[in-house]
């Protein structure tokens, strides 16, 4: 494999100016508005254009398609922002930078790349990842979506679930079965699908536990039609390996979502722990409380690292496979140890609505969900250790 890397197309010294930019905002103009986001299920529409104005549309997109140009290393210290306040602001540009965005980067034909980047990149389009369905989750094998060509073009007809920013989408980038698998390939395609095009249609968005403002609804596909150049790439095996890759690369970037979100309940409960009181004694002089905020902070520094180490990993080519889930199993299976944490150490006050606590705690379960479950990720781990062994064992 070839692990050389190219220079960045963004210098340390600017992406250390986008970071701190990026960081500054979130904490003076989104924090201070978090429950107004999840009282209103909604990211106002200035929060919204505030976050255009810096880039963040297309911060993960090459700079010749309009974006930032920032590369995985730098994705995740983005995402470790991102992850400090409500999961709704990075929703809002995360399908753009990241699953659906990607597959245009990564498979597109120049042809498609020049038609929605730089739509993509500014903000104007939102791209939805159209892949799961009822009996296709995780695993996009399962896909019962078909796409049958007819003429020149081809007729899609399914239904998708959970589909992130579909109801704002502009552009659903849709996996579809165009053929039963054979020895030349998976028979999964993927489609540029155009929001209203005729035969799309967005249900209303779903009610979740947590992440208000952050929206999804199932999307139905009845007999849409589409021309030959929607199929991403003109190759009708590319779906599968297009989602493979989007998804690897986006797990990376939902594990540093965890890691700043643990790092934001960790926040919270040394601020509590620091000033309320038991008996007269600041609960902070508890040493079981200490305890449980150490507990806190050797999970954030774990995840942390294993983020960096994940990306840096993936960026060169060493490793786009196991590195990646388990980052995403390790960093998402911590912060919910840590929001747990997090409420107990404020008591019944952290199971409050309206305290940060309480809000994490319920946003965080969902990222041991997408981009493939816990369970989906201890499988590739081990069958990748396994496979890499068996292959160590047959060259001897």
């Amino acid at each position: 494999m070839d692990t050389t890397v190219a220079d960045p197309e963004v210098s340390g010294d600017d992406f250390a100016d986008i970071l701190a930019t990026t960081r500054d905002y979130i904490r003076t103009v989104v924090l201070p508005r978090e429950q107004e986001i999840a009282d209103a299920d909604e990211v106002p529409a200035d929060i919204r254009a505030g976050l255009a104005d810096l880039g963040l549309f297309g911060y993960a997109i090459p700079q010749r398609w309009g974006g930032l140009g920032l590369d995985l290393t730098q994705d995740v210290e983005m995402a470790m922002e991102f992850g400090y306040t409500t999961f709704a602001m990075r929703s809002l540009f995360g399908t753009n930078n990241g699953i659906a965005g990607q597959v245009l980067v990564n498979f597109g034909t120049d042809e498609q790349r020049a038609r929605w980047l730089g739509s993509i990149a500014s903000g104007e389009v939102i791209a939805s990842f159209a892949l799961t369905e009822d009996g296709a989750g995780s695993n996009p094998a399962g896909l019962t979506t078909k796409a049958v060509r007819d003429g020149a073009g081809w007729v899609i007809d399914g239904a998708k679930r959970f589909i992130t920013n579909a109801p704002l989408a502009g552009l659903f980038v849709v996996f579809a079965r165009a053929r039963p698998a054979d020895a030349d390939g998976t028979g999964v395609a993927v489609f540029l699908v155009p929001a209203d095009t005729p035969g799309v249609t967005v249900g209303p968005k779903d009610e979740k536990m947590g992440q208000e403002g952050a929206w999804t609804a199932e999307v139905s596909f009845q007999a849409v039609r589409v021309p030959e150049d929607a199929l991403v790439g003109g190759d009708e095996d590319a779906g599968y390996r297009a989602a493979m890759t989007s998804l690897a690369r986006g797990r990376v970037h939902i594990a540093a979502l965890a890691v700043g979100a643990a790092q934001r309940a960790l926040d919270e409960s040394l601020a509590h722990a620091s000033t309320a009181t038991q008996g007269g004694t600041v609960i902070g002089e508890f040493q079981l409380v200490q305890a449980m905020l150490a507990d806190i902070q050797v999970g954030v520094m774990a995840g942390r690292a294993m983020v960096r180490e994940a990306a840096a990993k993936y960026h060169c080519g060493e490793d786009r496979r196991i590195a990646p889930s388990a980052a995403k199993l390790y960093c998402t299976e911590m912060a919910g140890r840590a929001a747990d944490l997090a409420v107990q150490i404020h008591g019944g006050s952290g199971y409050i609505r309206g305290v940060p606590v309480e809000r994490i705690y319920r946003d965080v379960r969902l990222l041991r969900l997408y981009e493939g479950t816990s369970e989906i990720q201890r499988l590739i781990i081990g069958g990748g250790l396994v496979r890499a062994a068996t292959r160590a064992a047959g060259s001897r």
